[in-house]
C-alpha cells in the first residue's frame, strides 16, 4: 500500500476520495427521520410494500355508515372513470397512500349484504386507488395488489346524471343504452355532484316507493341521517310521474320504472356514476 508522504498527487487523490465518501454519507443520512429510521428513496417503477396491520379489526370499516377522517379526497371528481373495479376476497386494509399508514378496513360486503365492488381511479406499481363509500363524499383510499386479496374486473357500463337537465343516461361500451327524465334533489338538498358508483342493490320491505333501491357511494349534503340510515343517496323508482323533471327528492335520483328495471337487472355493482 502506498503512503501519502511519497506524492502530493496521491494526497490530492485520497482527499478527493474522502470528500466523495463524505458526500455519499451525507446523502444517506439526510433521508433519515428524526426518530432514526431511514426513509428509502424509491425510484420510478419500484413497488412499496404495504405496512403490516396487526389489528385489522381495530380499524374503522369503510361502509356507508362510516366517516373516515384523513381519507385522501378525490381530486378529479368531474372526470369519467374507466370502469375498472375491484372486490376484496377477504377484509383488507385501506391505506392513505402506497406504503402509507392504514386508515380503514374494507369488508367483503356492504349494506344489504351486497358484495363490495369499488371503482379504481388511479394506479401505482403494486397499488390501486379506489373510491370509498364513506363520508366525507369523495373519500378515497389505496389497496395493495401485491397478493391475491383483490379480484379485478371491468364494468362495461357507465351512468351520467345531468341535474340541470333532469336526465340520466346509461352507456355500455360507449354506446347509449337509454336516456330518461328523472327527479333530483330539491333546493337545499341537491343531489351531490361528482363521480361515485353503485354501491349496493337492496329491497326494503318497509317502503313502497321502489321495488329496488340502488345506494350510491355518496351521502346527502344536507342531512346527516334519513329514514334511520346515514343519509346515503341512491337511485330508485317512484310511484308517480310528477317527480320526473323536477327537483323533488332529498338528494336521491328518482327514475322511471323501465330505467330502474335495466339499472337493477343489468348494471353490475361498482359501475361508475358521474353526476354534474
Amino acid at each position: 500500500m502506498r503512503t501519502i508522504s511519497r506524492s502530493t498527487t496521491v494526497v490530492a487523490t485520497i482527499t478527493a476520495l474522502v470528500a466523495l465518501v463524505g458526500v455519499v454519507l451525507w446523502a444517506r443520512h439526510s433521508n433519515e427521520t428524526p426518530g432514526g429510521g431511514a426513509e428509502v428513496a424509491i425510484t420510478q417503477g419500484s413497488v412499496l410494500p404495504p405496512r403490516p396491520v396487526p389489528d385489522l379489526a381495530g380499524l374503522p370499516m369503510a361502509t356507508t355508515f362510516a366517516t373516515l377522517e384523513g381519507a385522501p379526497p378525490d381530486l378529479a371528481r368531474d372526470q369519467p372513470l374507466s370502469g375498472q373495479v375491484v372486490h376484496p376476497r377477504r377484509t383488507v386494509a385501506i391505506y392513505a397512500g402506497p406504503g402509507g399508514d392504514p386508515l380503514a378496513a374494507l369488508p367483503t360486503e356492504q349494506v344489504g349484504g351486497s358484495p363490495t365492488w369499488l371503482p379504481v381511479i388511479a394506479e401505482e406499481p403494486g397499488w390501486v386507488q379506489v373510491l370509498l363509500p364513506s363520508r366525507p363524499n369523495g373519500s378515497t383510499g389505496w389497496l395493495s395488489t401485491q397478493d391475491n386479496s383483490l379480484i379485478p374486473t371491468q364494468s362495461p357500463f357507465r351512468i351520467i346524471v345531468k341535474r340541470d337537465a333532469f336526465q340520466l343516461s346509461l352507456y355500455r361500451d360507449d354506446s347509449l343504452v337509454g336516456t330518461w327524465v328523472v327527479g333530483v334533489g330539491k333546493a337545499g338538498a341537491q343531489t351531490p355532484a361528482g363521480r361515485t358508483f353503485i354501491l349496493a342493490a337492496i329491497t326494503d320491505a318497509k317502503q313502497r316507493f321502489s321495488p329496488v333501491i340502488l345506494p350510491l357511494g355518496t351521502h346527502s349534503s344536507s342531512l346527516e341521517t334519513y329514514g334511520g340510515g346515514p343519509g346515503t343517496t341512491g337511485i330508485h323508482g317512484w310511484p308517480t310521474d310528477t317527480v320526473f323533471g323536477n327537483p323533488s327528492s332529498e338528494g336521491c335520483v328518482r327514475v322511471p320504472a323501465d330505467a330502474l328495471r335495466i339499472l337493477s337487472g343489468e348494471v353490475p355493482l361498482g359501475t361508475p356514476v358521474l353526476i354534474s
